[in-house]
C-alpha cells in the first residue's frame, strides 16, 4: 500500500473519463418522493494514474461533474510494466472478486464490465481479467482498485528487501526494461 499515493491534478493533463453507472435514487419524505441521480465515474491519465468516485445531485450532469471532480482529487499511481501490469493480482470488495493477470504484448484488453473501464483509464493495453461473484459496478471498481493498490514496483520491492533492482533481477534483465 505504500506505492499508492495521491497526486495533484493539473489542468493541462488530458484525462480519460468513463461514466460507469448513472441511476435514479429517491428519498421518501412526507409529501412523496424526492428524486436525485447518482453517478459512478472512473478518471485516469492513461499512464498509471487512476481515481474513481461517486457523485449525487438532482441533475445528471451535475452528478457526473461532482464525481469527476472527486475522482481527480483522489487519484493514485499504479506501477505499470510496458503495456501491462508487473504481475498477476487478485482484489476483493464485498461479494465481488477480480482476478487480473498480466499478458504479453499484443494480447489486448480482455476484460468486461467495470474492469475494462478501469484498465483503459489507467493505460493498460494487454491484460486478462475475470470477475468472480457479484458484477455490481461499484463493488467491481472497488475490487479492481484494491488489486491495483496492492501492486508494487521493482524499485519498491528492492527497497523493501534492502537490495538494488540489479541484484534482484540480474544485470541482463534490468537492461531489457
Amino acid at each position: 500500500m505504500a506505492e499508492a499515493r495521491n497526486i495533484a491534478p493539473t489542468s493541462s493533463e488530458n484525462y480519460i473519463e468513463k461514466v460507469l453507472k448513472v441511476r435514479r435514487v429517491a428519498k421518501v419524505i412526507t409529501g412523496g418522493r424526492r428524486f436525485a441521480f447518482s453517478a459512478l465515474v472512473v478518471v485516469g491519465n492513461g499512464s498509471g494514474s487512476i481515481g474513481f468516485a461517486q457523485g449525487k445531485s438532482k441533475d445528471v450532469s451535475l452528478a457526473i461533474a461532482k464525481a469527476v471532480k472527486r475522482a481527480k482529487e483522489n487519484m493514485v499511481n499504479v506501477p505499470l510494466y510496458k503495456t501491462t501490469l508487473p504481475f498477476g493480482i487478485k482484489g476483493k470488495h464485498g461479494a465481488s472478486s477480480v482476478i487480473i493477470r498480466s499478458a504479453s504484448k499484443g494480447t489486448g484488453l480482455i476484460a468486461g464490465g467495470a474492469v475494462r473501464a478501469v484498465m483503459e483509464a489507467v493505460g493498460v493495453k494487454d491484460v486478462l481479467t475475470k470477475i468472480v461473484g457479484s458484477k455490481n459496478p461499484t463493488n467491481v471498481v472497488r475490487a479492481t482498485m484494491d488489486a491495483l493498490m496492492s501492486l508494487k514496483s521493482a524499485n519498491n520491492m528492492a527497497a523493501l528487501r534492502g537490495k538494488t533492482v540489479k541484484e534482484i533481477f540480474g544485470e541482463k534483465n534490468v537492461a531489457a526494461e
